[in-house]
C-alpha cells in the first residue's frame, strides 16, 4: 500500500510540475528615440580638486567644503562616484589611492572618506583620536580625483576600482579629459 501511495504521490508531483499555464499579457513597448537624457547619453567624467581641509571639532574630523560637480556633469540616481587621493609623485608618476583609505599616523588610525549625493560630494578625514592631533600635512594642499561612472556603463566585478589607471582605461578617459578645478 505504501508503494502505491508513494508512486501515486510522485506521479501527481511530476504531473503538476510539468503543467504550464496560459501566457500572460505582453509587456509595454519602450520609448522610441535615442538613449540618454534629451537625446544625448551621459558619458563617464573625471575631475580633480586641490584644497586644504577645514577643522570641524564638533564632528571630530577635517573636511573639504561640500562642493558641487562641474556644471556640465549631472548625476543620475544609479551613477557611481569614485574618489582617489594623490598619495605621492614617484619618478614623475602619480600614485593615487582610492577612498575610503585608512592611514596610520603617529597618533593612531585615521580614515580619508567621502560621501556624495546627486548634487554634491564631501571629502573628510576622520581620526580615531583627537582631531587636533592630526598632522597638518595630511589635511593641507590635498589633491583628489573624482571619477563618475554612469549607471548605464555599470561597474564590472572584474574592474579593479582600486587602480585608477584601470578605471580610466575601462571608461575611455584620458589624462587630457580630466577637468582641473580651482
Amino acid at each position: 500500500m505504501k508503494k502505491i501511495t508513494l508512486f501515486l504521490g510522485a506521479f501527481l508531483t511530476l504531473f503538476f510540475i510539468s503543467c504550464e499555464g496560459p501566457e500572460g499579457p505582453p509587456g509595454f513597448d519602450g520609448f522610441d528615440g535615442e538613449d540618454g537624457i534629451n537625446g544625448s547619453e551621459f558619458e563617464a567624467a573625471a575631475f580633480e580638486i586641490e584644497g586644504s581641509m577645514i577643522l570641524n571639532e564638533s564632528l571630530n574630523r577635517y573636511e573639504l567644503e561640500p562642493d558641487q560637480y562641474p556644471s556640465d556633469i549631472t548625476l543620475l540616481p544609479d551613477d557611481v562616484v569614485l574618489i582617489y587621493r594623490l598619495e605621492e609623485v614617484n619618478n614623475n608618476l602619480d600614485v593615487w589611492r582610492q577612498l575610503p583609505q585608512p592611514l596610520f599616523s603617529g597618533q593612531g588610525l585615521l580614515y580619508y572618506n567621502f560621501d556624495f549625493t546627486l548634487s554634491d560630494y564631501n571629502i573628510f578625514v576622520e581620526p580615531e583620536f583627537d582631531v587636533n592631533l592630526v598632522p597638518l600635512d595630511l589635511v593641507q594642499n590635498q589633491i583628489f580625483r573624482i571619477v563618475i561612472i554612469p549607471a548605464n556603463l555599470g561597474t564590472s566585478s572584474t574592474m579593479d576600482t582600486s587602480n585608477i589607471k584601470t578605471v580610466m582605461n575601462t571608461l575611455g578617459l584620458s589624462e587630457e579629459q580630466v577637468i582641473k578645478m580651482d
